[in-house]
């Protein structure tokens, strides 16, 4: 990602931001003055030509030139790019007038560090995601699969390539339903066009149709400009509807409307916008279903199912498992930069019995875990990650039995308690990963089985025993403090050591996560 480029002559603002942005894994790059800002984008121009930051923020009140004059100079060079004005009191009315220079925000000084932070990660997303619907289709990532099912899915997109159909793709998750999508996008006559993916059941309620149509300034509270919605975005081109079954029912009578004239209206908007998109949406659920059960609309439901597409879950394709085996420990080993490792046919065996809840993007984590934590260059079945070695075997509840948990032997204390560190390497499977006893990370199936809870709980209960047993009289203290611990590290391991949204996963206030850090001593 490109830096958050910082420009204030006070040194203390500079070095409380850059610390602050660099805990949420932001990169950023200061000035004392545009001046500066604007020889370096000179440049980084005449050595990329795309050079420039993710966000640029800026005082408005410097020595070496005013913030409002680089607005509208960095406006010039880069229209979409998200201008953050701070400003004194005395500033606000300039600051309010920037905005009808292009300013994303204003921040008023002195600020508070966290929603700063929180703002510029806000204008972080708003470039990200212009910068995806104006860049034109990236080659399709390869779809591999030799199963009779597969093959049935390639010639279905084959017969598609001409057409601008709506197509409606089924499959669980982590089978590979985006992949799809964006093959149909690339073999279709829109293929020149934008590929725009929204996943409606990822963004709450009440900003997805703000998201989908847009909005204009003014429209609610922070709606400072007027922002384009995915179908502006994808005119020309494919808008891909992830997980459409999640719609909110009110909404689904805006999509239909679009659907059916391909007009609609902004957020707070009085004029009609004409989009010119084809709809590709996809779906877990049995959507007949939910048409049943009152909670999706049955127009709705048989104008996105005109042709049908479903993807086999891996589990009925198991002999695709080594050819995607091999193929992902290639990718991974290139994307480390290490050498590729080989996996024994009696590895490949074991994997080729497992379930693979999480389909085809578990066996991608799978990979990434064994480039990085199988010890030598060929993978023997010892080597596999706990989940796919606890599924050939039963293993005894309080030895650490739990279908996709690994949890520490009971001379490791509470250390491997709740498996250690959650997350993954990749964030490939829904859920992340557990650490297991040695120290590894193991990506976790998308739904744990129901003895899992248990596991741990059987263990936490014979730990606390031996602790009580032992005559100490702070086994509360010590025992909640290494499992407050845990969760904490898990949450910044899966947040890349972003506080709020780690503070945000686990339910509590950023204030709460801060201070327990601090009690805990907790390393970052």
């Amino acid at each position: 990602m490109k830096p958050i480029w910082i420009v204030d002559d006070d040194q203390s603002i500079r070095f409380v931001l850059e610390k602050a942005l660099l805990r949420e894994g932001l990169p950023t790059r200061s000035f004392t003055n545009p001046r500066e800002v604007l020889k370096a984008l000179d440049a980084e121009d005449s050595l990329s030509g795309q050079g420039g930051p993710q966000v640029l923020v800026s005082d408005i009140r410097m020595p070496g030139g005013s913030g409002l004059d680089l607005l509208a100079a960095v406006k010039q060079r880069l229209p979409g790019l998200p201008v953050i004005i701070m400003t004194a009191f005395s500033d606000l009315d300039s600051a309010v007038s920037a905005f009808q220079s292009g300013a994303f925000e204003y921040l008023p000084k002195p600020f508070d560090l966290p929603k700063a932070v929180e703002l510029i990660r806000r204008a972080v997303d708003e470039s990200q995601r212009d910068e995806v619907a104006e860049e034109k289709i990236e080659e399709a990532p390869e779809m591999l699969g030799q199963a009779p099912a597969m093959q049935d899915v390639f010639r279905a997109i084959g017969r598609l390539s001409q057409s601008q159909v709506t197509v409606m793709i089924t499959g669980e998750s982590g089978s590979g339903k985006e992949l799809v999508a964006r093959a149909l996008h690339k073999h279709s006559p829109r293929a020149g066009g934008p590929f725009v993916a929204i996943n409606t059941a990822a963004i709450p309620k009440d900003l997805l149709e703000s998201e989908l149509f847009g909005h204009e300034r003014g429209a609610f509270t922070g709606a400072q400009a007027s922002r384009r919605g995915r179908f502006e975005q994808a005119d020309g081109g494919t808008l891909f509807l992830d997980e459409i079954g999640d719609m909110p029912f009110d909404l689904q009578t805006r999509l239909l409307r679009v659907l059916s004239d391909g007009n609609f209206y902004r957020v707070g908007g009085h004029s009609a916008v004409k989009s010119n998109v084809r709809v590709i949406a996809a779906t877990h659920q049995d959507l007949e279903q939910r048409v049943k059960d009152g909670v999706f609309r049955e127009d709705l439901f048989h104008r996105l199912n005109v042709i049908r597409l479903r993807l086999p879950a891996l589990r009925e394709r198991r002999e695709d498992v080594p050819m995607l085996t091999r193929y992902f420990l290639q990718r991974s080993a290139q994307q480390l930069g290490v050498e590729p490792k080989r996996i024994a046919e009696a590895a490949l065996a074991q994997l080729g019995h497992f379930q693979f809840p999480g389909n085809v993007r578990q066996l991608e984590n799978i990979c990434h875990w064994l480039t990085v934590m199988a010890p030598a260059q060929v993978i023997e079945p010892k080597d596999l990650p706990p989940e796919v070695l606890q599924s050939a075997e039963p293993v005894a509840l309080l030895a650490g039995a739990g279908a996709g948990l690994a949890v520490a032997d009971s001379g490791a204390a509470l250390g491997g308690m709740a498996g250690g560190v959650v997350g993954s390497l990749t964030g490939g499977v829904t859920g992340g990963g557990v650490a297991d006893g040695g120290g590894g990370f193991a990506p976790l199936a998308s739904e744990p089985a129901a003895a899992t809870p248990s596991a741990w709980e059987a263990l936490l209960e014979r730990e606390a025993l031996q602790w009580l047993e032992s005559g100490r009289t702070d086994v509360w203290e010590v025992l909640t403090g290494r499992f407050e611990t845990r969760l904490i590290q898990a949450a910044l391991f899966s947040t890349r050591g972003r506080r709020i949204e780690a503070a945000q996963k686990l339910g509590i206030g950023r204030n709460t996560i801060t201070r327990k850090i601090q009690e805990l001593d907790i390393k970052e």
